[in-house]
């Protein structure tokens, strides 16, 4: 075999998987767009129930929940599954739970509170599930200001890692939250509670295995 031939192949090759990775993204675009394609849908065809503005901020706040939970998960599916590759997607669904949560407090703030940041303050204060969802609001901004790959060279790897292990703090704050808005059906909080605990007991596992197989 040449060695132009070795170079065709090669090249052909990369066209290939970056074509995958094109298509892979453009689905996991569509996939984090499509819930909020929906809840407009609902808003403008007036389906959000007897009390539609509650009934928006919750559940533009839940679907953030979710991604944050789908962006813990892909560390552990990518290892299980051994694809490496499902990593380069975990930077999209992180952005995308961080819009979907900037959504959330922004239509709390401006529709349900009409920017009457004297009663933001209040609620802060005095509403523990609007304290621990500010906490974690707080929190995540960081994280989301440090994505890009220029900050990762800026911080260092090691120390952009040790800052976004706040996701580890994030993700139960946000759970926490939903649990305590939550004023009758505690159900889907507590799955979610489950799901962290599964995803964190599993970090916890992984890391004890790399630890033991250490020379």
């Amino acid at each position: 075999m040449t060695t132009v031939s070795v170079r065709e192949r090669v090249a052909a090759k990369k066209r290939s998987s970056k074509t995958q990775d094109n298509i892979v993204y453009a689905a996991v675009w569509l996939a984090c767009l499509t819930p909020l394609v929906w809840l407009t849908w609902r808003v403008f065809s007036d389906d959000l129930g007897a009390n539609p503005i509650e009934a928006l901020i919750r559940q533009i706040g839940v679907w953030g929940l979710r991604l944050l939970l789908v962006g813990l998960a892909i560390t552990p599916a990518a290892r299980i599954l051994k694809q490496p590759r499902l990593l380069r997607f975990r930077r999209t669904v992180g952005l995308f739970a961080f819009s979907y949560i900037c959504l959330h407090l922004l239509t709390y703030i401006g529709v349900d509170l009409f920017f009457d940041w004297r009663q933001l303050v209040k609620d802060i204060l005095k509403r523990p599930f609007i304290t621990l969802g500010m906490l974690g609001f707080t929190l995540l901004i960081p994280l989301a200001v440090t994505s890009t790959n220029g900050m990762v060279r800026r911080l260092g790897r090691a120390t952009w890692q040790r800052l976004h292990w706040l996701i580890y703090l994030i993700v139960p704050l946000g759970v926490a939250h939903y649990y305590l808005l939550v004023k009758a059906d505690h159900r889907p909080p507590l799955v979610y509670a489950g799901i962290v605990a599964v995803l964190m007991g599993w970090r916890v596992w992984d890391a004890w295995g790399r630890a033991r197989t250490k020379p």
